[in-house]
């Protein structure tokens, strides 16, 4: 029997499919290919159960062996792999904030060079909030203060606990880490506490690793908060701005640059660089520069200067397939290593940039803060020498792009809604939730993952939630998909609003008519992954207008294809921090009972956060409108017992 054809065709994204229908059969692989390739995945490391801590293994739970050569259970493992997964977003979120605030340090010691503060508003407003004085004092004075404290908060021995933690969370989150012992003093003391009790011969309890990974997924929300707080005085607070997404935004006249990674250090001022060039792109023959992004580096120039997003996660090499691509820049983190081989059959530069990031064969520009726009130049003209090599029969721009309006931080939809309700801006979102406008709000974030058909969960959730009135927010690829498939613009308002949305959406664009050049889209995009803290921002505004602690806020995170370590540290503290948070992609715990008991049930005790697990984007979606409705009931009932026995709301406890 001849065996049956696989389909590498899992994506519902139009361009995606195009290249990859003109691409069959030529010999160039992708993530596609090498997917099918990897069929069938290991099931021991599916559940987690396949622990390759210590080289007597590696050893896997069967029922064979119950146990691993050490004694290790099941529970065991999956608790250990799980703290360890945690530790690698950890470590990646909090080396980017870490980047981030070294360049501010510089310029709190008077070495600017290609950078400086853009934001002094925004300067002010963190510094106040961490308790640093601001009155009578230089911009500088007060960075050096900010910058100061924030390398505590990575290094901090013992002493102080976290002070942005502290700052950021309600007084009710910050007293439920203190009595589960999980409030950290600093990232990486937490990493360096938490490898040394996942070694072999350390730590079996799983109960107490499962504590662990929530304290040091509390380290991965106290890092994403400092490199977003730092990020927007470094670069600018995001302002609506409107742009475009998918393959399309390709020219074929142009010096086509792809920004790919999640760093803005290195991505501002490339786009900063191309936008001074034309002149030489001309000389090489192309009408001029053209910058574009992939990723979370994509939605940092999206959300700051409008750069147009090319593609995210999964089909970055099919970006370079269409031919159009002169080169691709990377910095840090998500990054596939197969894009070099890929380019190989084009003429697509792959630029990696970082000492941490590199990639056999490709070119290195060791970028250098203090010669920050000079090394931009020289990767400009990479790309520039690249046009001249293009090959125009291999050039195939898939014809897909839609208007995307951007740029939404938190203060930018504050502004918004001041237009409603100048004094209590958040009212506005309180009281169309109290009076059944608005269902709730939620939160799409997460990467890609060929697991399940690229974008199609993230798009189908979206409009289901829409559709049941529900406020949505979107950060990294999640965001990346709905730019694309003209999700976030006001045409998709009218698409796929229910009738309470489209209502709240029209009051917000009507109060802001006369400074909004395009209407409000369905979705607000609020950044790269680093800037979900942009999100539990929004959620401890929301419970302090409502006096409650974040559990009982109706908040709820999707992250439809959760692929990577980031993504695991981000869902884990948005547990710990109140949120019911669907995963559509199981993580490798259900080896373990146990483990995933706690995951989905017993955390909800605890934190009144709890994971849900469900593939398939219609269930999904019910149950993230199951646990909306649970949370907006209950807001109900407690507001009726305030009124009825004059009781404060947050005294009910989960």
């Amino acid at each position: 029997m001849a065996e049956k054809k696989k389909d590498r065709n899992r994506t519902v994204d139009p361009a995606a499919l195009e290249v990859l229908a003109k691409t069959e059969g030529n010999g160039v692989e992708s993530c596609f290919d090498r997917y099918l390739n990897m069929q069938p995945q290991c099931n021991y490391g599916n559940t987690g159960i396949c622990c390759t801590i210590c080289i007597q293994g590696p050893c896997r739970i069967t029922k064979k062996a119950s146990k691993g050569i050490c004694g290790a259970t099941g529970y065991t493992i999956v608790a250990r792999n799980l703290v360890r997964h945690v530790l690698g977003g950890t470590s990646a979120h909090s080396d980017h904030g870490l980047h981030t605030t070294l360049v501010l340090k510089e310029i709190a010691d008077g070495h600017e060079g290609d950078y400086g503060i853009t934001d002094s508003a925004k300067l002010k407003a963190v510094a106040e909030r961490m308790d640093i004085a601001t009155e009578g004092r230089s911009d500088k004075e007060v960075l050096k203060d900010l910058v100061d404290l924030a390398l505590q908060e990575f290094s901090r021995i013992d002493g102080q606990e976290s002070l942005w933690i502290e700052k950021t969370v309600v007084p009710e989150r910050l007293e439920k880490f203190k009595d589960c012992n999980i409030m950290p003093y600093s990232v990486h003391r937490t990493i360096a506490e938490s490898m040394a009790q996942t070694h072999m011969g350390m730590d079996a309890d799983p109960v107490n690793l499962v504590f662990q990974a929530l304290k040091a997924a509390l380290c991965d929300y106290l890092g994403m908060h400092i490199a977003t707080d730092l990020s927007d005085i470094l670069f600018g607070t995001p302002t609506p701005v409107v742009s475009e997404a998918n393959m399309g935004v390709l020219e074929e006249k142009m010096v086509n640059i792809a920004l790919h990674g999640h760093n803005p250090v290195l991505s501002e001022m490339v786009v900063k660089a191309a936008r001074s060039m034309t002149d030489e792109a001309k000389a090489a023959g192309a009408e001029g520069i053209k910058c574009m992004g992939i990723c979370c580096t994509g939605n940092e120039v999206l959300m700051r200067q409008g750069v147009p997003v090319l593609t995210n996660f999964s089909s970055q090499e099919l970006a370079i397939m269409t031919g159009a691509v002169d080169a691709m820049v990377v910095d840090i983190q998500c990054i596939m290593p197969g894009i070099q081989a890929v380019s190989e059959c084009y003429h697509t530069k792959i630029i990696t940039t970082m000492p941490s990031v590199k990639i056999p064969s490709s070119h290195y520009v060791d970028f250098d803060e203090a010669h920050a726009m000079e090394k931009a130049q020289d990767i400009v003209r990479i790309a520039i020498a690249a046009y001249k090599e293009r090959k125009p029969e291999k050039v195939s721009i898939p014809q897909f792009k839609n208007k995307v309006v951007a740029g939404f931080s938190l203060e930018a939809i504050s502004d918004l809604l001041s237009a409603i309700n100048p004094d209590t801006p958040i009212k506005v979102i309180t009281d169309a939730i109290d009076s059944g406008e608005l269902a709730g709000v939620a939160l799409f974030a997460g990467c890609n993952n060929l697991k399940v058909i690229h974008d199609d969960s993230h798009s189908t959730i979206a409009k289901e939630l829409a559709k049941n009135n529900v406020l949505l927010v979107a950060t990294g690829c999640a965001a990346g998909t709905f730019a694309k498939f003209g999700l976030m613009n006001g045409d998709a308002v009218e698409q796929y609003a229910g009738d309470g949305l489209k209502a709240f959406m029209n009051r917000l664009n009507e109060a802001n008519k006369d400074k909004m050049t395009e209407k409000l889209p369905l979705i607000f995009h609020m950044g790269s992954c680093v800037d979900n803290t942009r999100c539990y921002d929004l959620v401890t505004e929301l419970a302090k207008q409502w006096n409650v602690d974040t559990p009982k806020v109706p908040f709820v995170a999707s992250a439809p294809e959760a692929m990577s370590e980031k993504a695991v540290s981000i869902g884990s503290w948005c547990v710990t921090l109140g949120m019911p948070v669907h995963v559509g992609v199981v993580p490798p715990i259900p080896g373990s009972p146990l483990v995933d008991g706690i995951a989905l049930q017993i955390a909800q005790d605890v934190y009144g956060g709890y994971f849900m697990w469900e593939e398939d984007p219609q269930e999904a979606a019910k149950k993230l409108m199951a646990a909306l409705n649970e949370r907006t009931w209950k807001m109900k009932v407690h507001k009726m017992a305030q009124e009825k026995y004059e009781t404060d709301t947050i005294s009910a406890t989960w």
